[in-house]
This record gives structure tokens, C-alpha cells and sequence, in this order.
């Protein structure tokens, strides 16, 4: 289940693309805009800053603005940065350790084709396209 968010890091990516102006949105226009509680909104953007999704500047005249176009994010970057990896089963993860039953596990290709489809059905989706409805 892709979280709250994760949803609402793809409505502040919107926004942000939407606002584009080469100056930086301050938080609260962003958090009135999106119906979305400031505090919530500082916690989604932190991880966006230090993924690099997004620039942040303190102080008058700050706020957030994106680091790439829209075109250049994929909405699986967005949502792994903010969930974690979309693997469905436990030893799908990056980095678990090889189960010991992967030789004969009967399910694998199962999970593998599964996790195959929900990576390449996010990844292969801009920002922009999202925003334009073109997926």
C-alpha cells in the first residue's frame, strides 16, 4: 500500500512543478495550496531535500523549488524516496540476505514478475506526464 506520504510527496512535487517560477515557493503557499498541515508538509520535504528532488532556502524569499524539470523525475523515485523499496515480499528487498529456499521456492518468479511491473509501471512515468495526464 503506497502511504499517505508518499501521496502527498507526489502532490507537493505537482505543486512545486506547477509553480515554477525560478523562485523558491515558500512552505505555507504549498501547504494551503494542497490542504496539507505545514508541519506534515516539513517532514515530506526534508526527505525530498536530502534526496535532491527538491532546493530548499531558509529565511525571506525562501521556500522549495525543484532541482531538475518535471520531465527528468520518475513517480517511482518519488515514492521509493519517501517509502522505501517497492519490493512486495521480504527477500525481493535490496540487500536481504538469499533465502535459503530460493532454489526450490515455486512463488519466486510470482513475486519477481509482480515487482518487475510495479518498478517499470512508476519508473516509466514522469512528473510531467502525471501532471499532463499522459500515462
Amino acid at each position: 500500500m503506497i502511504s499517505t506520504k508518499a501521496r502527498y510527496a507526489l502532490r507537493v512535487m505537482i505543486d512545486l512543478a506547477q509553480h515554477r517560477e525560478d523562485a523558491y515557493i515558500p512552505l505555507k503557499d504549498i501547504s494551503a495550496r494542497q490542504e496539507i498541515s505545514e508541519k506534515y508538509l516539513e517532514i515530506i520535504l526534508r526527505l525530498l531535500v536530502k534526496g535532491r528532488l527538491v532546493k530548499g532556502l531558509r529565511g525571506k524569499g525562501g521556500g522549495y523549488m525543484l532541482t531538475r524539470k518535471p520531465s527528468d523525475y520518475s513517480i517511482g523515485e518519488i515514492i521509493e524516496l519517501t517509502e522505501g523499496p517497492l519490493a512486495c515480499v521480504a527477500c525481493r528487498l535490496p540487500g536481504a540476505q538469499i533465502c535459503p529456499r530460493k532454489e526450490g521456492c515455486i512463488t519466486l518468479p510470482l513475486w519477481e514478475k509482480y515487482d518487475a511491473l510495479v518498478h517499470d509501471f512508476f519508473f516509466q512515468i514522469s512528473l510531467e506526464a502525471l501532471m499532463e495526464g499522459r500515462f
